[in-house]
């Protein structure tokens, strides 16, 4: 049996049976791949990938391996707690059950359009929560800001192209009023689709310091959310288990309702 039919009945307790679990149209990758185009951290090294072997052997059969390099934090990735909170969790060990949850979809490409460093406001988690209810516990949070059209354009996406410049990002996030409500909603992650969850302008980072203190993981660069909607949506997100690692590349697959 797929690992997807297998998660299909852990989540909705589908006779074992059925061999058509989770229909293909249900299923969205929310992960960028990873290429010599994927965007990084001004202070951080490029993905890179090298072939060492391709192609057929002396012996007459075909052989393909290759070796990578990467920071720990480019592309699609997972911010562990330890990240910015001082004796939190490593990647590595997260539980699982911290990285399945429902998805709640926080839109806020209208004011991001406007304001190339909005931040995810107080209000904008009151208005959602007043349409829909109150954040769940063990939600994971998804700002949508719009952000990814202009992947993997460095320049437009980070607002600067250049290694180690730091002072001139423009991008949206989450103010730091807004990460304490969502610490006190008590869920498991919080995603956008931005370089990071604090805005571009940050020097402090306040944001990955009141939600990676409080235990819960960051999810950046999150590609598709517009294909989300509001509620209802299952969301896993398995990083690369990297013994000890303040974060990692990061695969997250969402199941429709």
């Amino acid at each position: 049996m797929g690992l997807l039919y297998l998660v299909a009945v852990l989540l909705a307790g589908t006779p074992l049976y059925s061999e058509t679990v989770i229909e293909a149209s249900k299923l969205v990758d929310l992960t960028y791949a990873l290429d010599e185009n994927t965007v990084y951290w001004p202070t951080g090294k490029p993905f890179e990938w090298r072939k060492e072997e391709w192609g057929m052997t002396a012996e007459g059969y075909w052989y393909a391996a290759a070796n990578f390099s990467a920071s720990e934090h480019l592309g699609t990735h997972l911010d562990s707690p330890i990240h910015f909170g001082k004796d939190q969790l490593t990647v590595d060990q997260i539980p699982l059950s911290k990285l399945v949850g429902k998805a709640v979809v926080l839109d806020v490409t209208g004011a991001c359009s406007r304001d190339a460093d909005y931040r995810l406001t107080s209000s904008d988690i009151r208005t959602w929560e007043d349409q829909h209810g109150r954040i769940p516990d063990g939600a994971i949070v998804f700002v949508r800001t719009g952000w990814s059209k202009f992947w993997p354009d460095r320049k437009r996406y980070l607002g600067s192209d250049k290694d180690g410049d730091t002072a001139n990002l423009h991008f949206p996030g989450i103010s730091a009023e807004a990460a304490s409500i969502l610490a006190e909603r008590k869920i498991h992650g919080v995603g956008i689709d931005t370089a990071s969850i604090d805005h571009g302008p940050s020097t402090d980072f306040p944001v990955h310091r009141i939600l990676n203190g409080a235990g819960i993981y960051a999810l950046e660069n999150v590609a598709n959310l517009e294909q989300l909607p509001p509620t209802g949506t299952s969301v896993f997100a398995l990083p690369m288990k990297i013994k000890g690692g303040s974060g990692a590349p990061v695969r997250i697959l969402a199941i429709l309702p």
